[in-house]
């Protein structure tokens, strides 16, 4: 290992970290032997130079020797450099024999680690709980890299720790790092339930789904309390409780086994909660199981922020019910008639619950997104829920307020006309203009004062706006020169495209004209625009010979991927090489999207799955 002083020795200046030249590293290292702020700025410093979000550079491995140095010598944050050297050399074992791993980075820091590891040792007996499990974590990282000699020293050294440490989590901890070196060891029936809950994740580790009911009955039994303090990653930057939330989801029936019988314990931390939720999020068909286990759940929540977070997971599954049942929906309405924080996700989930005595709160307490909610549930409901949307946009909503108030007329048709003096208002002063422009042309009640704001909104600088209102402007007026003027220099040029093509819909084919400006860009190098590009030929033309190519290539479990597939079948033409793809899209038991829903309300994974059944069955 090296001191401070010898760190003019090193020609910084010609390595790099993530930021460029390391010049800076040295005054970083010499900041650790400092008072404790400055050790703690100088840390997060490192981790944002020399690893930065898990890369390394070829600054890394000379740093090893100085925060070696510092683990021993510095006045504190000695676990913390510890586990820094650990976080740098981690890497995958199956790598070391790849050819590109002589020379890397990640090669020097394990090399230079392991020279340094045998004055580090002495870590493993310190009399701080925190140091010994940093530096078991350190020795595992190159556990599979250390010479024969330190390595029967380093083993017989964690024997004794997994033997006699008069701490559980540092027995647990050697444990896994005997793993690690190729010492499988029972434990199962350990008398210690950190240590049982350790030897299941090396268990779980080593098995494929679904795993073995022993593996099972450990984690149920010992999983939500166990080993929670200085709860450090190991090298793969995972901490235990992330291993056992990443290991419980890869087998859902096991996961909610555990998550059941964690929430029956009293969900400790929401941890049963959390790994419901998570497991929702990665399996389909599973909605029902985790919202009964999150409605056993909410009288556990120690808070109402957990409680809240808890019915905000119950509003973002519960439309996958097909019909809600009483219990729910009843434990539902008594949160939402509460004056507390939680009342407002419970009368979302509660309206999405389809449950009549929602509309009556969601009258008394307006909120854009609940009554966004509202109106979708009980499009019936247009005397009641207009006024309101009225009231709440004269009152000044705006921004995302504003959006999903307009946005909520859409349901009642013709109805919504009676918003319009609102709408006019909001296009006059800039609130939600947007949508404003746009719901203006679809209500398409022409007057002097709505075609003059539209038209002069089509001057604007925003992009996104001018299209919208010329596009209003041509429902109302049939006024074609107007839409041109907008869109043609928009899309010869490189910005949002699809954004702007996506304005074209209601204009069918009287976008013609603006052809020679749409085929250019089925051949844009960006997936996006050749989507929008495409789905805009088609509609146009009413030809889908130029678009089916290119949709076919994008489809796929991506945003885009999904979009392309709705513009396919909007096409009415489905290649039959697809049917594998649609096939995988429809039967796939894990989600193939994530839930990136903002103002929408279906899940892109569902609707990923719906056109894809949709498409199977039509052929």
């Amino acid at each position: 290992m090296k001191s401070p002083a010898e760190l003019d020795n090193v020609p910084w200046h010609d390595l790099t970290h993530a930021y460029g030249p390391a010049a800076d590293v040295p005054e970083l290292i010499r900041a650790l032997y400092e008072d404790e702020e400055s050790a703690a700025e100088a840390i997060d410093e490192l981790y944002g130079t020399i690893h930065h979000q898990g890369t390394v550079y070829d600054a890394s491995a000379p740093a090893v020797a100085f925060l070696a140095h510092a683990v021993l010598h510095a006045p504190g944050k000695r676990d913390e450099l510890l586990m820094m050297l650990a976080v740098l050399a981690d890497h995958d074992p199956t790598a070391v024999d790849s050819p590109r791993w002589p020379g890397s980075p990640t090669a020097a820091i394990c090399a230079e680690l392991c020279r340094v590891l045998p004055e580090l040792l002495p870590c493993l007996d310190d009399d701080e709980r925190a140091v010994r499990r940093a530096a078991i974590r350190t020795v595992a990282a190159v556990a599979d890299l250390i010479p024969a000699r330190p390595r029967d020293h380093v083993v017989a050294r964690l024997d004794t720790l997994y033997a006699d440490d008069p701490v559980p989590a540092v027995r647990a901890d050697a444990l896994v790092a005997l793993d690690r070196f190729g010492r499988e060891t029972a434990a199962l029936d350990h008398p210690l339930p950190e240590v049982r809950l350790a030897a299941a994740l090396l268990g779980m580790e080593r098995s494929v789904p679904p795993y073995p009911a022993e593996l099972v009955e450990v984690v149920a039994e010992d999983g939500p309390e166990t080993g929670r303090e200085d709860d450090f990653p190991w090298s793969d930057t995972t901490t235990q409780e992330e291993r056992l939330t990443r290991l419980l989801t890869r087998d859902p029936d096991s996961g909610l086994t555990v998550a059941a019988r964690w929430i029956a314990a009293g969900d400790h931390a929401s941890h049963g909660s959390w790994l419901a939720q998570d497991i929702a999020e990665q399996w389909r068909d599973r909605e029902a199981e985790v919202l009964n286990l999150l409605l056993a759940a909410l009288p556990h929540q120690q808070d109402t922020r957990a409680l809240t977070g808890r019915l905000r997971s119950v509003a973002a599954w519960i439309d996958f019910l097909p019909e809600p049942g009483t219990d729910l929906r009843n434990t539902l309405h008594r949160y939402a008639v509460t004056d507390e924080e939680s009342a407002e996700p419970a009368l979302l989930a509660l309206t999405r619950s389809r449950d009549p005595r929602a509309l009556d709160l969601v009258l008394r307490r307006p909120g854009a997104q609940l009554i966004a909610a509202a109106t979708r549930r009980f499009p019936d409901a247009a005397d009641l829920l207009i006024p309101v949307i009225r009231r709440e946009l004269a009152a000044g909503a705006t921004g995302n307020a504003g959006i999903a108030l307009i946005e909520a007329l859409a349901p009642f048709g013709a109805a919504a006309r009676r918003a319009e003096p609102e709408l006019v208002d909001c296009l006059r002063t800039g609130r939600a203009a947007i949508v404003a422009a746009r719901r203006l042309g679809h209500n398409g009640v022409r007057t002097r004062e709505i075609t003059d704001l539209l038209h002069r909104a089509t001057q604007d600088t925003d992009g996104s706006l001018t299209t919208a209102a010329a596009v209003a402007h041509h429902q109302l007026t049939g006024d074609l020169d107007t839409v041109l003027r907008v869109f043609e220099p928009l899309l010869s040029g490189r910005g949002r495209s699809h954004w702007y093509l996506s304005r074209l819909e209601p204009l069918g084919g009287a976008a013609a004209p603006l052809l020679p400006s749409i085929e250019p860009l089925l051949d844009d190098e960006r997936d996006w625009t050749r989507m929008a590009a495409a789905q805009a030929h088609h509609r146009i033309t009413g030809s889908p010979d130029r678009a089916v190519p290119v949709l076919v290539a994008l489809v796929g479990a991506t945003p885009v991927g999904l979009s392309a597939l709705k513009a396919l079948a909007a096409t009415g033409r489905v290649p039959a090489e697809l049917g594998p793809t649609l096939r995988s899209f429809a039967d796939s038991p894990r989600r193939l999207l994530g839930d990136t829903r903002l103002r929408g309300e279906t899940h892109p994974d569902a609707e990923l799955r719906a056109v894809a059944r949709t498409l199977l069955t039509s052929d």
